[in-house]
């Protein structure tokens, strides 16, 4: 394969291969939602193949507008909800953590106060509050 122009690609079996901006696609399906006509005649008309202009179709029907719009690379929904299960699993760890760190930075105060524990077994850290 060889690329001839910034929107083709040579390909040795089938001629070039056409890439369509998103403004192209969304152009191309809204085409084909016209009464009247048919999937094929769009895809001959503009010269694209009838399985893609189908799969662009079923995109926008699923809400893939925004996305086609963007010229953004689109997440399937099951993953996307995968993704924000695991942020709020993570982000409800740091909350623990941070409870827990919480607690022992005033246990270390108050054992420093009733000496407890020896300042010299623990690193001393400008941000700590030392009693």
């Amino acid at each position: 394969m060889t690329k001839t122009t910034n929107s083709t690609i040579e390909s040795p079996r089938r001629g070039p291969r056409k890439w369509f901006s998103s403004a192209e696609k969304l152009r191309f399906v809204q085409a084909s939602f016209k009464p009247g006509v048919s999937v094929g005649e769009i895809a001959r008309k503009y010269g694209i193949g009838v399985s893609s202009l189908v799969k662009w179709r079923k995109q926008m029907q699923s809400g893939a507008v925004m996305g086609i719009a963007s010229g953004e690379s689109l997440v399937p929904v099951t993953e996307l909800k995968k993704l924000k299960q695991k942020v709020r699993e993570l982000e409800r760890l740091l909350g623990q953590k941070t409870a827990e760190n919480e607690v022992l930075k005033e246990f270390v105060v108050i054992a420093r106060e009733k000496k407890l524990l020896s300042r010299q077994h623990l690193p001393e850290m400008d941000d700590f509050p030392i009693g």
